[in-house]
């Protein structure tokens, strides 16, 4: 689709507004009321604008934000671009796509990951943990898992609540993909007993890492 413009489309996004789908959002700290599903189904339709994507995300509003984060080119972004955007990207949601849909794509993703898992903001760590979980499931040569794994073993317990949740995903991950660091894991999970008591729902496997190491190591052997 060529000729949109940031104006339609904002003027769209607001026409699929829904209030209760803003208060379900809300609840998970994301301030939007689009239906995440109709939201795709724009971005389909707009396919891929870097311009636009660009426009979009400068609009500072979080559906808009998110759009941009479908009809964007990940690989055309330079570290710093992607430094900023982490920064600016304020709600969970976004936060998320950023680093998966983009981040992950992105020919620096290591040189980032490095940056952020060392960076005092917790939000920007947590990207850089997600990036590092993405290594040692997809590629861990090189990785220094114990280093790792005495890392989380001192700073899980009292890291702020979205890096705490990378981190301990992170924790999972080798446990679930590195038989040889399982014990270490679970047992790092059962002393520090983060997210123990997370409400989960039926027929979902709990975040707390010991459970979801065995359930996922039980599954890759069923």
């Amino acid at each position: 689709m060529t000729g949109t413009t940031t104006a339609g489309v904002m003027a769209e996004l607001a026409a699929l507004e829904d209030p209760r789908a803003r208060q379900v959002n809300e609840k998970h700290g994301d301030d939007h009321g689009v239906n995440l599903g109709k939201l795709r189904a724009l971005a389909k339709r707009l396919k891929t604008q870097q311009d636009l994507a660009l426009e979009l995300w400068a609009t500072d509003d979080t559906a808009a934000k998110l759009l941009a984060l479908l009809i964007c080119r990940p690989k055309a972004f330079e570290p710093d671009d992607l430094d900023r955007m982490v920064r600016e990207a304020r709600t969970p949601k976004v936060h998320d796509w950023l680093v998966n849909y983009v981040v992950k794509k992105n020919p620096h993703a290591e040189e980032l990951r490095l940056a952020w898992s060392a960076d005092p903001d917790p939000v920007v760590a947590s990207a850089g943990w997600a990036l590092t979980t993405e290594r040692v499931a997809k590629k861990s040569e090189g990785l220094d898992l114990t280093r790792l794994l005495d890392v989380i073993e001192a700073e899980l317990k009292t890291a702020p609540d979205r890096l705490q949740w990378a981190m301990n995903h992170c924790l999972a991950q080798i446990g679930i993909d590195h038989a040889e660091y399982r014990d270490r894991a679970i047992g790092i999970g059962e002393r520090l007993e983060v997210l123990k008591d997370y409400p989960t729902p039926p027929n979902c496997t709990s975040p707390f890492a010991p459970v979801w190491i065995t359930e996922m190591v039980r599954r890759q052997h069923a």
